[in-house]
């Protein structure tokens, strides 16, 4: 498995600042956990899951509302579970 490089870690935690506290908490937390086993495939699904508008996904993340349209995939729902379980 491929490493992420220091560059694409800082530009990850720089995607994934969001306007609101309670989601900067949850990615977080997150990302202090899991950021080092993170795959391509995880950096792209967080890619598309960081567009979501901030209050679209903090009800998302607290599992008030269901993924759809194109974040319903099977990597950001396996990731957000990740963070839901956090």
């Amino acid at each position: 498995m491929r490493t992420l490089s220091e560059l694409e870690r800082a530009r990850l935690r720089w995607r994934a600042r969001r306007g609101l506290l309670e989601n900067d908490l949850i990615i977080t937390r997150f990302l202090d956990q899991y950021e080092a086993e993170l795959t391509d495939v995880d950096v792209s699904a967080l890619s598309l899951l960081f567009e979501m508008d901030d209050n679209d996904l903090l009800d998302v993340l607290l599992a008030r509302e269901e993924l759809d349209g194109v974040y319903n995939t099977p990597d950001i729902r396996r990731l957000v579970a990740q963070m839901q379980k956090l």
